[in-house]
């Protein structure tokens, strides 16, 4: 991790529409093995390999992490959740403490482990996880999620009520409902698996901020991915949510083909930036954070789809699905090196360069 502590964006909190972010999800580590050879792992082989020095996080503890370095100490940021009593739990809460959140309400269970998986690469850069069913996050449940409710009344029409996904729908859903009766502005996120289920919920008609990946899309678009271009499975999908919850607002990643945002009229595409990956795991969660973190500066959905594509393009040239370099500065630093157009709103975010001020 950096030495320094990160520069945050040039915002206001006391002014900012939004002030809070109460959020529900994973909270684990993971360890990346890179096999060598590239043939599919099979039944009763032994494979030889070794571990990358590569840091995994999950979902809740990445969009969180973000959120509260970009808007800074003024903010408060209050993630819900439990670890294991092991090691592995005790760094990811002093992780979270360091980077300012309010931890409160990620509690240890005594009798779970921390939720971890294990990332297997084939030297050709596919492959899959292998993740705990059984973990601490498996405790998170809606009661869990109902011992904040006396903060949601504190930030009433003032706050972010995040639903993630390595929990419970259950709890997502009661994290969303308090979220409504506060008056909360939310945004939440589904695995492929997760969509249709979700939708029976209700849980889409309780989403303000949906952030998707394309493969999530499709499901929701009910169409099969390959040979249909992106843009038909985006048009599509957009559609579908159009009919389940007219006011929904909508990001759709897909990597290297870029990215759309669709704010209730129309939908904005941009590309990916020309960086240098050093792993995509991630990415979504980075940018759906910057997309909270400039809706709660005040940004339109189109000018945080600009702060978005940027948080997520410097989350990728880290190793770790956390990287901890990213601040105002190296923001800034990145859409000057790579001579990406920012809307007024989103420079005066970033602020000036200083060399240039200076010159």
């Amino acid at each position: 991790m950096r030495n320094e502590p990160p520069a945050p964006l040039l915002v206001n909190i006391t002014n900012c529409r939004f002030q809070a972010l109460i959020g529900v999800g994973g909270i684990g580590a993971g360890l990346f093995f890179a096999l060598n050879d590239d043939h599919t792992l099979s039944r009763e082989e032994s494979r030889s390999g070794h571990f990358l020095d590569q840091r995994d996080y999950c979902k809740l503890h990445i969009i969180a992490h973000y959120v509260q370095t970009l808007l800074g100490p003024q903010f408060t940021t209050l993630p819900i959740g439990r670890v294991g009593d092991d090691d592995a739990g005790r760094k990811l809460i002093d992780e979270m403490k360091t980077c300012g959140m309010d931890t409160r309400f990620v509690k240890v269970c005594p009798d779970a482990k921390t939720l971890m998986s294990i990332c297997l690469i084939y030297p050709d850069g596919t492959g899959g996880n292998l993740t705990m069913d059984d973990s601490a996050c498996s405790r998170v449940d809606a009661q869990v999620v109902g011992e904040a409710e006396a903060e949601f009344a504190r930030f009433a029409w003032r706050g972010v009520a995040l639903a993630a996904p390595e929990v419970s729908l259950a709890a997502r859903q009661k994290l969303l409902q308090l979220g409504t009766q506060h008056h909360f502005f939310r945004a939440a996120a589904f695995t492929t698996s997760e969509i249709h289920p979700a939708i029976e919920m209700g849980l889409l008609g309780m989403t303000d901020l949906l952030g998707i990946n394309l493969d999530e899309a499709t499901a929701l678009a009910s169409r099969t991915a390959e040979g249909t271009m992106p843009e038909a499975v985006v048009e599509a999908a957009v559609g579908r949510l159009r009919e389940l919850n007219p006011g929904i607002q909508v990001s759709i990643t897909a990597g290297k083909q870029g990215s759309w945002a669709w704010d209730g009229k129309s939908l904005a595409y941009l590309p990916a930036l020309p960086v240098e990956v050093a792993s995509t795991a991630g990415a979504g969660d980075a940018h759906l954070a910057g997309l909270i973190v400039g809706l709660a500066a005040g940004l339109e959905m189109h000018q945080a789809h600009e702060l978005a594509t940027l948080v997520a393009a410097l989350s990728v040239t880290s190793p770790h699905t956390i990287n901890p370099c990213v601040d105002r500065d190296s923001l800034r630093g990145l859409a000057e090196r790579v001579g990406m157009p920012v809307s007024n709103e989103v420079r005066a975010l970033l602020g000036e360069n200083r060399e240039e001020k200076e010159r």
